[in-house]
């Protein structure tokens, strides 16, 4: 295991959206020097082309994505679509520590896998999202330490896990009647060149997407419900495309199991189960998330309340989706798995105005 010592990382998928990110943060890392980047359509070009505000990486070149150019470092990070991690990640070394930020391998039941995504499952690895609560009080981040092959969670999935599993771990919300409403920004589709995507059909619109129960989100977030405690799980789950770059605000509610609880007793879930956590953070009573307040941090921001007309618990988590919801959770997830400080290289600081 490294301790407070340099470790080499490549990146594939470099030319992408989540692969930039992770390079943004990479430059800054006291501890990460960059290796090899690579990129399937854009390899041969400068990543500059690509990634022109990562200056201190904008000349060098992208390499094809190929297992041997990825091995020789100590940290690959796979930035690739999901069903191309899996083939690759089996032909480098063991040791290595791979991190991958697509869905390969976060999904532990091979059936929902298929049902969601209609392909042979690759496989289970370590679950990177370290607030995750576990079975026995304990956290996700225990199981990362001295990893070597990690799953990065889905963005939408880390801001509707992180609203509703104090209220589930605690017992007080009832996980077979949960609702999710998502305002999403345009980068968590990709840049792939899409109609619907384009500027001109975008901006001063707001599009729902995958409604109906088919985002391949929801078993992941059903997955992670049930870590924190949860029997059965049903979600309804509707993401929204909004007019803007980055950023998720997730409203997501459930039933509350005892009406006669208070709204500090509610509270109270929230507050103990990130008391401790250094990147989420339950605001002050009467202050709303909004993802302005996270642009360019790794931080979730949680806000909880009870609807007593409903009878329903509201949370509202507004994140990043780059950096907490992929590519700061890539980094927190390498600290751990590397014996590293879990917050080195990365900021609560956000961007404004």
């Amino acid at each position: 295991m490294l301790m407070r010592m340099t470790f080499s990382v490549a990146v594939a998928g470099a030319s992408g959206y989540a692969g930039g990110e992770v390079l943004r943060l990479l430059a800054d890392h006291p501890e990460a020097r960059i290796g090899a980047l690579t990129a399937h359509s854009s390899a041969g070009q400068p990543l500059g082309q690509h990634q022109p505000h990562v200056r201190a990486l904008a000349d060098r070149i992208l390499e094809p994505t190929t297992p041997a150019t990825l091995a020789g470092h100590d940290v690959v990070v796979l930035a690739l679509p999901h069903g191309a991690s899996g083939e690759i990640a089996a032909q480098l070394p063991a040791e290595t520590l791979v991190v991958d930020l697509g869905a390969d391998h976060r999904l532990a039941s091979a059936e929902d896998w298929q049902d969601y995504y209609g392909s042979e499952h690759a496989g289970t690895w370590p679950y990177g999202m370290p607030e995750l609560l576990t079975a026995g009080g304990g956290r996700q981040r225990t199981h990362l330490a001295g990893a070597r092959r990690i799953a990065v969670p889905g963005c939408n999935v880390t801001a509707v896990t992180l609203g509703l599993q104090p209220g589930v771990a605690a017992g007080i919300v009832e996980p077979t009647d949960l609702v999710a409403v998502l305002a999403n920004g345009y980068s968590g589709a990709g840049k792939s060149l899409r109609t619907p995507l384009l500027a001109s059909e975008a901006l001063g619109s707001a599009s729902p997407y995958a409604v109906g129960g088919t985002h391949r989100h929801i078993p992941e977030i059903a997955q992670n419900l049930r870590s924190a405690g949860a029997g059965d799980v049903t979600i309804s789950f509707t993401p929204t495309l909004v007019p803007m770059a980055r950023g998720i605000l997730a409203t997501a509610t459930a039933r509350l199991v005892d009406p006669a609880l208070t709204d500090a007793q509610v509270r109270a879930a929230w507050a103990d189960a990130y008391a401790d956590e250094p990147f989420v953070h339950l605001l002050p009573e009467g202050t709303w998330p909004s993802t302005a307040m996270t642009l360019g941090a790794n931080t979730a921001l949680v806000q909880v309340a009870v609807d007593r007309r409903a009878g329903r618990v509201v949370t509202v988590t507004a994140i990043d989706n780059l950096v907490k919801g992929t590519a700061g959770a890539a980094v927190q997830s390498i600290n751990l798995a590397l014996g590293l400080p879990e917050t080195l290289g990365l900021t609560v600081q956000g961007v404004a105005p």
